[in-house]
């Protein structure tokens, strides 16, 4: 006879271990009250922009309107030409992020595969220059624009915010590949691949997470610039969605609810962007180290 093993019973969970800690349910409470708090003001934001300017001035700003009320978008609409603006803030950040990515991923590659001569001095030269405060660039950008014949064109934007943008990418980049694993890499090499094909086809795929978060930010962050689109884009037809929001009420022509309308017809095109790849965020800043 065979003696049978028999397997222990599996022990169900002691009571200490169902109990959640009562510290989640203040980490969770605070967390719900801070996203209250943060969204405060878009709601004010949104009540005040579907009010009529009579319905403000009586009920004050933090009342709920009575109805939806269009008129104030569709006359910040008209007034601004907002087309046109959404389409250049649209082209500027867009060719930004793809140029500045692309450009990262270059210099990364060079830098944390490569490892040229002085990479930790060029390294901290990019660190650096992600300090510098624009205020400082904005005279000598702007010489050298006229110089180039680039001034008051999208072109010169898109330039400018592509080299500042890949700074900070080309420093996280290369970070990363820093600690690529090199035996993948050599046996891409024993197999006759490029460099070229290895870096389109074995580091752009793994580090695919890091690259789509440079991607959204990047696009963000260049859409929320003002200093810079407000110096070198002075036409009308060259404006941004910022520089025009700035310049209008600046002249204070607006009431209170087409200035409310103006604040959401700015915020929208990020908040629907940023909900477009939310995914591609949350996958790209849990992805750990390169496997």
């Amino acid at each position: 006879m065979t003696a049978t093993s028999v397997e222990p019973p599996i022990k169900a969970p002691s009571r200490a271990r169902r109990r959640r800690d009562p510290s989640n349910y203040v980490v969770l409470a605070a967390l719900i009250v801070l996203v209250l708090v943060m969204l405060i003001p878009f709601v004010i934001v949104v009540f005040n922009a579907l009010k009529t300017p009579e319905e403000y001035s009586t009920n004050g700003p933090l009342a709920v309107p009575d109805g939806i009320h269009l008129q104030g978008l569709k006359d910040f609409w008209e007034r601004v030409a907002f087309g046109e603006k959404l389409l250049n803030s649209v082209i500027i950040s867009g060719s930004v992020a793809a140029f500045a990515v692309i450009l990262s991923v270059l210099n990364a590659y060079a830098l944390g595969i490569g490892r040229i001569k002085g990479r930790l001095w060029i390294l901290v030269l990019l660190l650096m220059a992600n300090t510098l405060p624009q205020e400082a660039l904005v005279y000598p950008l702007y010489y050298l624009s006229k110089q180039v014949g680039l001034y008051d064109t999208r072109l010169s934007v898109i330039i400018i915010f592509t080299v500042i943008q890949s700074a900070f990418g080309t420093y996280l980049l290369s970070s990363v590949l820093g600690s690529f694993p090199r035996a993948l890499l050599e046996a891409a090499r024993m197999d006759g691949a490029s460099t070229w094909q290895v870096l389109w086809r074995i580091v752009v795929p793994v580090t695919r997470p890091t690259v789509a978060v440079l991607l959204v930010f990047f696009f963000i962050w260049t859409w929320n610039e003002f200093l810079i689109p407000l110096v070198f884009l002075t036409s009308n037809e060259n404006q941004t969605v910022s520089v025009a929001l700035g310049v209008l009420q600046g002249q204070r022509l607006m009431d209170a609810t087409m200035s409310s309308a103006s604040a959401l017809l700015g915020i929208i095109p990020t908040v629907i962007f940023f909900l477009i790849f939310q995914r591609t965020l949350t996958r790209g800043l849990t992805a750990g180290a390169i496997k």
